[in-house]
């Protein structure tokens, strides 16, 4: 078991008590980079790998998922979320120029409808479907 205080690792010898076997206090350099976001960064990093994503703000198809099409680990300032998005089986309006007037509605319609909630940022599903989708 291991605990950190700002640069320092306490590092204790399982099974023993510790009035037993003492304190081995080490310097630890590997989290002394410019960014670093304390315990919340580690936590992330194994969401990124549970989520199956390759890093933060990187949307991934999940056709395995029962309702969600895509899932990505939003991050903005120092927060990061798991976000699901997008109906299962339901494509977006292609992104082209020779695309038709309904085509075109369709998209304009999706839009119209979320446009409060794709205001919101990156931490909103809207955001993402708004991206990826349409």
């Amino acid at each position: 078991m291991c605990a950190t205080m700002a640069g320092w690792v306490l590092l204790c010898v399982t099974g023993l008590p510790f009035w037993q076997v003492g304190v081995i206090v080490a310097r630890v350099l590997v989290f002394r980079v410019s960014g670093f976001q304390g315990a919340s960064h580690v936590m992330s990093d194994a969401r990124l790998k549970r989520a199956g994503v390759s890093g933060y703000n990187r949307p991934k198809r999940t056709p395995g998922h029962p309702t969600k099409s895509h899932v990505v680990l939003a991050r903005e300032g120092g927060r990061s979320k798991l976000i699901r998005f997008g109906q299962q089986g339901v494509k977006g309006s292609p992104k082209s120029a020779g695309e038709s007037r309904r085509e075109a509605a369709r998209r304009a319609s999706f839009k119209a409808r979320h446009r409060k909630n794709i205001n919101k940022g990156k931490m909103s599903a809207a955001y993402w479907a708004d991206k990826v989708k349409w």
